[in-house]
């Protein structure tokens, strides 16, 4: 079967930066994992290179339109390969095949009579290419906040008001069109203001592809860059290329950031039914991952690049942690430190040393070769292992990445305590038949969970999946498991491992963060001396920020406050406090928590078992009575004293965070 998808055709006016990196990553997450299900995937990327605000980028740099945008299309395409990224395409809207494109759907759409000519005069915001209807001189734009600027010109309109009704049917009739549903009720809300005719063209300025015949005009950047979806599979192009497009056309998915949803759920649909093509089945607004509390932007001065992060951490560790982290469709804060301890804590310590330790023990105990599970490896860790695929494979199909990779970390738990308590070193000391099968069954089950994980963890770390299904023993790839294949029990006994190397070596804290924001510094200028402009300095890492003389703190003292979901695992009473119970909490780390809390007098050891909670999980650890607690569980304080805990109305996914 067929899968199209699309990442944000992304604007030219600076190089990337990890929110770009993010969407990309997801594509190709994406990407792999419809192939594990034995699909035909096609992903569109590309830059958006016309416009007012490309023209005006260019009158700083001293460069023409056309060197501008080489430079700067190049410098995201060598992103992309940089990071490994699997794209099938990579569109550049001044290439001469999507001038045709654009061409082809603008007299399509003119001569099914939704187009005509008239005359603009209203609020225009430059940053985002967006007609501010409403809008009064000066003005700031919904979108972004910066000054409008007013405009009168010829145009050529689109007649958007036409396809109001049509496009309310279809956000109702089809829920799943635009997710996540915040953003469906935002776009709801916006047809049921009613729709205006939209200017599909420019005259002001010269820096786009002209509209046939009308040598003045150049289509508004927004009829432009939505085409290229279309350019990308082959539209635009020879009698060939179209034939391949029209197999693969409608997407299936638009990946797009939630500053441009309505470009894409709005506008774009009605072209496309203006010009009789079929709509794109689905589009998934993400949030933005902010630095600091702050959405990054050049003009803040707080970008944060992915060169520097894969070349400490790795491309595969910045993978992990964007997916991890991140709760896809939500705004998630970058952090460097949350990026190092979630590599150290995850990959270092947990993936990395359960792939060395069992491969060190099958090579130490069993010459090297698979054990024989002795007729059958059933048992807890079996069975988790089946949940595991069921669970991992329904949170992907539904973007659920977080979640997913939550899952495959609690069969790792498990098996590392399977470890634990079966001590297959003292089970290898003894020479008796007995110890030698269980010592058999119990390196058989760790290899095996450990070939469950590489195979679900392919989609987010592809290179490191497919070092330790090599380390297994295993021939192929990762890759060409099908995920409708993949069950418990299929390691062959007897297999002869490889060799064994270390997969995510731990990273020093302090040594990796200086080295990032150093090599952030010489990106900076490198990107500087790309545009002909003067560096700014890299983003620092979180500093103090005194309180206020009111008593009164920052955004920044609050977001160092590390919030998260836990899900309480176990809880009992502490011996000789009456109002204190101690409880382990799961908040999506390979371990649980201990957390000591003073609720004992207000809820019952099982009340809070099975209950999810609000961690504080950057506190330091204390001792309450002999026993460390490791966070602090969020609780409202009645006017008695009772506390009452904070909670939540719909389902969240253990580990987010609260912001």
């Amino acid at each position: 079967m067929k899968y199209f998808l699309t990442t944000p055709i992304y604007y030219v006016n600076a190089a990337p930066h990890i929110g770009h990196a993010y969407s990309t990553i997801v594509a190709d997450a994406i990407k792999r994992f419809r192939q594990m299900k034995g699909d035909e995937v096609f992903l569109v990327t590309g830059t958006d290179e016309h416009g007012q605000h490309v023209e005006r980028a260019v009158k700083d740099s001293g460069l023409t339109p056309q060197e501008f945008t080489d430079r700067i299309a190049a410098a995201w395409r060598a992103q992309w390969d940089e990071l490994h990224l699997a794209y099938d395409s990579f569109i550049r809207t001044t290439s001469p095949q999507h001038h045709r494109t654009v061409q082809w759907l603008f007299d399509r759409c003119r001569q099914n009579g939704y187009v005509y000519k008239g005359q603009y005069t209203g609020q225009y915001c430059v940053n985002c290419e967006l007609y501010v209807n409403d809008a009064g001189p000066g003005d700031p734009c919904p979108n972004c906040g910066r000054p409008t600027e007013t405009v009168t010109e010829e145009n050529f309109f689109f007649k958007l008001s036409a396809f109001e009704g049509k496009l309310l049917k279809l956000h109702e009739e089809h829920p799943e069109f635009i997710q996540p549903e915040s953003r469906r009720n935002e776009v709801l809300s916006f047809l049921r203001s009613g729709l205006r005719d939209l200017s599909i063209s420019r005259t002001s300025i010269t820096w786009g592809i002209p509209v046939p015949g009308e040598p003045k005009h150049v289509f508004y950047v927004w009829f432009d860059a939505l085409s290229a979806y279309m350019t990308g599979i082959g539209y635009g192009g020879d009698a060939q290329q179209v034939a391949q497009a029209e197999k693969l056309w409608p997407a299936d998915l638009h990946l797009v950031g939630k500053e441009i949803v309505r470009f894409h759920a709005i506008y774009w649909p009605a072209f496309l039914m203006a010009a009789g093509l079929p709509l794109p089945k689905r589009i998934f607004a993400h949030g933005w991952l902010l630095f600091q509390e702050e959405k990054m932007s050049k003009s803040r001065g707080n970008i944060v690049r992915p060169s520097p992060i894969a070349r400490v951490v790795g491309i595969e560790g910045l993978r992990y942690y964007l997916l991890r982290d991140i709760v896809f469709g939500q705004d998630g804060n970058f952090s460097y430190d949350a990026l190092v301890t979630r590599y150290n804590s995850d990959l270092a310590n947990g993936l990395g040393n359960l792939a060395s330790r069992t491969l060190t023990m099958i090579s130490k105990y069993c010459g090297g070769a698979i054990p024989d599970p002795g007729g059958s490896a059933e048992g807890d860790i079996a069975r988790q292992g089946r949940e595991t695929i069921s669970q991992a494979a329904a949170c992907f199909e539904n973007f659920e990445f977080s979640r997913a990779l939550e899952a495959v970390w609690a069969l790792q738990a498990a098996v590392d305590k399977y470890i634990v308590e079966n001590k297959p070193w003292a089970l290898a000391e003894r020479g008796d038949a007995e110890p030698k099968a269980q010592l058999g069954r119990v390196l058989y089950t760790a290899a095996e969970a450990l070939r469950i994980a590489a195979a679900l963890l392919y989609p987010v770390l592809p290179a490191s999946a497919e070092r330790i299904w090599q380390q297994l023993g295993q021939a192929g790839s990762p890759a060409q498991q099908r995920l409708n294949a993949l069950a418990w029990g299929q390691l062959p006994a007897g297999q002869k491992i490889g060799k064994i190397e270390g997969v995510f070596p731990r990273l020093d804290k302090a040594e990796a963060i200086q080295k990032m924001q150093g090599l952030e510094e010489e990106a900076q200028k490198e990107q500087a001396a790309l545009l002909g402009k003067k560096a700014t300095p890299a983003p620092p890492a979180a500093a103090a920020v005194p309180a206020a003389a009111d008593g009164k703190i920052s955004i920044d003292d609050f977001a160092r406050v590390d919030m998260r979901v836990g899900l309480v695992k176990s809880a009992e009473r502490v011996k000789g406090a009456d109002k204190l119970l101690h409880m382990m909490v799961d908040i999506g780390e390979p371990a649980p928590r201990s957390i000591v809390a003073g609720i004992a007098l207000a809820y019952t050891p099982e009340q809070m078992v099975g209950r999810k909670v609000v961690i504080v999980a950057n506190l330091q650890p204390r001792k309450l009575r002999g026993i460390e607690s490791n966070g602090m569980i969020v609780a409202a304080s009645l006017e008695n004293g009772a506390p009452v805990l904070a909670g939540f109305l719909e389902d969240v996914p253990v580990g987010a965070r609260l912001k």
